[in-house]
């Protein structure tokens, strides 16, 4: 529970004042004075304030959000004296810049942590595959465990090389949603045969890229060895005579070529009357021969094998790690493509080819977060990027109550040469402010059917 606390309040307390941050440096260089800079909404738990004339800052005590107050004729009386420091007297390009400042500082935090991630480097699962599941694309093409993809193309032009399995399912991600095929270049686990093969991802243009269709096409974990990693006492493994280390060569005469088609053989033989298999090990350089019984176990409505045991050795992993200007470079590209793909989720979301299901509230942000701070700082840091960039994104969406509405308004501006009416503006703020709280319905309902199960 303890890491879970932790990650999201640093998460909202980097995210949130770096937002507002931005909205407050612009502001002040255009000479907008600045009432009050507050980090969430609500009662006011702590302030500062140096003078009278000064910034108000404070501590509230919803902190789901914050805000920057700034001298708004609109809101009250101005002096005389101070009016040229009234937002609304800015001129258009003032304006415009800093409701921009709030977003773009989300992103720039984004590439900076990306950066980060590249420069600290981390051990990750190189990009060798599994075996694919049957009749999946990745079989159909000729895919096979143990091999390795080192590089992926969107038309056979322009190749990226690529030194682990997260590059290669951001890869997929891509294309499964540009509805375009995804050339593999492709070696066994030494480097050798290298060889190209396309898979056909444009067969599922139009389509939400959801765990039903990931399986279909059949590029999921990492390949690792058919090892028995441990053993828990009394279990289906022990009582076969399993031990940690043993490494299974064949069940039931048919051989065993990694981890995911062992496992695949367990749960399989759930659905059989007799789950009784004879299974092939090698231990300490000996083949024996065992017969296991797998435990049949009911989990979401299907009937599966379990063996009480660990399967499959450590996945083979490789440092990925960049020099400082490789790491910009690589913060940049991630945070653009991270801020394109949002934006076409959200899209596919509003027009109804993307389920509402995909929208997360803070329950599954904090859920989140506390699973990447166990797993240490670079997959927290990448967290951080991938919610400022989601974050930075969401505030620019033509809704009235974000930035993004805003700069709508703007734009009106821009074209007839009036700002828009106090009457619609008004309007405007209502219909903003139902559609937000329609979508924070829907993400803490989704949250809650995560949380239970439901999803």
């Amino acid at each position: 529970m303890g890491y879970y606390f932790v990650g999201i309040v640093l998460m909202l307390g980097i995210l949130i004042p770096i937002h507002e941050y931005g909205h407050y440096r612009v502001a002040r260089w255009w000479g907008v004075r600045i009432l009050r800079f507050s980090i969430g909404f609500g009662p006011v738990l702590w302030r500062r304030q140096a003078s009278p004339d000064a910034t108000e800052f404070t501590l509230s005590a919803l902190p789901l959000g914050g805000y920057v107050r700034m001298l708004d004729s609109r809101e009250g009386p101005v002096d005389h004296l101070e009016v040229g420091r009234a937002f609304d007297r800015q001129p258009l390009r003032a304006r415009i810049s800093i409701v921009l400042a709030g977003p773009l500082a989300n992103l720039a935090l984004a590439v900076l942590l990306y950066a980060a991630v590249g420069w600290l480097g981390n051990e990750e699962p190189r990009a060798v595959l599994a075996t694919p599941p049957a009749n999946s694309l990745a079989e159909k093409i000729g895919l096979q465990a143990g091999d390795q993809v080192v590089a992926v193309s969107r038309g056979g032009q322009e190749w990226r090389e690529l030194s682990a399995m997260s590059e290669l399912q951001w890869a997929l991600m891509q294309a499964l949603l540009d509805g375009q095929p995804l050339q593999l270049q492709v070696t066994n686990q030494q480097g050798e045969r290298r060889h190209t093969l396309t898979l056909p991802l444009d067969q599922f243009a139009g389509q939400e890229p959801s765990a039903d269709v990931l399986r279909l096409v059949g590029i999921g974990a990492p390949f690792r060895e058919p090892m028995i990693d441990a053993v828990l006492p009394g279990g289906a493994a022990a009582q076969a005579g399993l031990q940690a280390g043993d490494r299974v060569l064949s069940i039931d005469g048919e051989s065993i070529r990694d981890a995911q088609m062992l496992l695949d053989r367990i749960k399989g033989a759930g659905s059989l009357t007799v789950p009784v298999m004879q299974w092939q090990v090698e231990r300490a350089q000996q083949r024996l021969l065992l017969v296991v019984e797998p435990r049949k176990v009911t989990e979401a409505g299907r009937t599966i094998g379990r063996i009480e045991a660990q399967v499959g050795a450590p996945e083979s992993t490789t440092l990925v790690q960049l020099g400082f200007w490789d790491g910009l470079g690589a913060g940049w590209t991630r945070t653009g493509e991270m801020a394109w793909t949002s934006l076409r989720m959200l899209g596919r979301v509003a027009t109804g080819q993307a389920s509402l299901r995909n929208i997360s509230g803070p329950l599954t942000m904090a859920d989140y977060a506390g699973k990447a701070i166990k797993r240490g700082l670079v997959y927290y840091l990448a967290y951080l990027a991938f919610v400022s960039v989601s974050l930075g994104v969401l505030n620019l969406l033509p809704l009235p109550m974000l930035d993004g509405g805003h700069l709508i308004y703007y734009l009106f501006e821009a074209v007839t040469g009036r700002p828009v009416s106090d009457q619609w503006l008004t309007w405007l703020q209502r219909g903003g402010a139902l559609v937000l709280l329609l979508m924070m319905s829907i993400a803490l309902s989704n949250d809650v059917a995560r949380f239970l199960g439901l999803q």
